[in-house]
């Protein structure tokens, strides 16, 4: 074999060798892409099942809390309910003064100094 053949011959197995590479890197690609989107799908499905789930249970916890709450304001004369509907930001206020105070009775250790 001549120099010119070898050469070329050389200048050949190169050009196959980058081909094989990279369609070897395309399928490695393809198949890491294909992993992702089946764990991604996985991990969305098993997020989508919680969600549900804990929707379910907090709507089902919240609706026996009104409930209750709204037997408890049935109970009370005086339509407290209607009263409470028409000022809500007196209701939130008188929530949060009563939430305080019940922290300060209930943790003596962090009543503030005097």
């Amino acid at each position: 074999m001549n120099d010119k053949k070898f050469e070329k011959q050389v200048i050949r197995d190169i050009d196959k060798a980058k081909t094989d590479l990279a369609s070897l890197r395309d399928d490695a690609v393809t198949g890491l892409n294909r992993i992702f989107e089946q764990l991604t799908g996985d991990t969305q499905k098993a997020v989508d099942v919680a969600a549900k789930t804990v929707n379910e249970t907090v709507g089902q916890g919240l609706s026996q809390f009104n409930a209750k709450v709204q037997e408890v304001v049935d109970k009370v004369p005086g339509d407290l309910g209607k009263k409470a509907i028409g000022y809500p930001w007196v209701t939130v206020t008188i929530s949060l003064v009563v939430g305080l105070l019940l922290g300060v009775i209930l943790k003596p250790g962090r009543q503030p100094q005097v």
